[in-house]
């Protein structure tokens, strides 16, 4: 199965891609390269071979949850531009400006 120019175009058109005609002809070669090796891939014989979305089994590694010690919060808040005793000092960025 080839592509056309015109469907080049179309494609480029719905990425909002505005392409030259070189870049039309030029990905119009791509396009049919990988159409052809679609075609020779659906050429196998893949009876019995299970789909799989991974060739590896994806197992996720985490740590143990441990209790570990923190930062002091004096540490923490030593380099802060504004701080309380307890916390960061920031901004206000939600309201309307009425103190609410």
């Amino acid at each position: 199965m080839a592509i056309s120019e015109e469907q080049v175009r179309h494609v480029a058109l719905l990425a909002r891609l505005k392409l030259t005609d070189e870049q039309v002809a030029s990905l119009g070669e791509d396009l049919n390269s990988i159409l052809g090796h679609i075609d020779t891939i659906q050429q196998l014989d893949l009876e019995g071979v299970e789909p799989t979305a991974h060739a590896l089994d994806v197992v996720n590694e985490t740590r143990a949850d441990e209790v570990r010690p923190g930062l002091p919060r004096e540490l923490a808040l030593r380099n802060a531009p504004e701080a309380t005793p307890d916390a960061f000092v920031i901004p206000r960025i939600v309201g309307g400006g009425d103190g609410a």
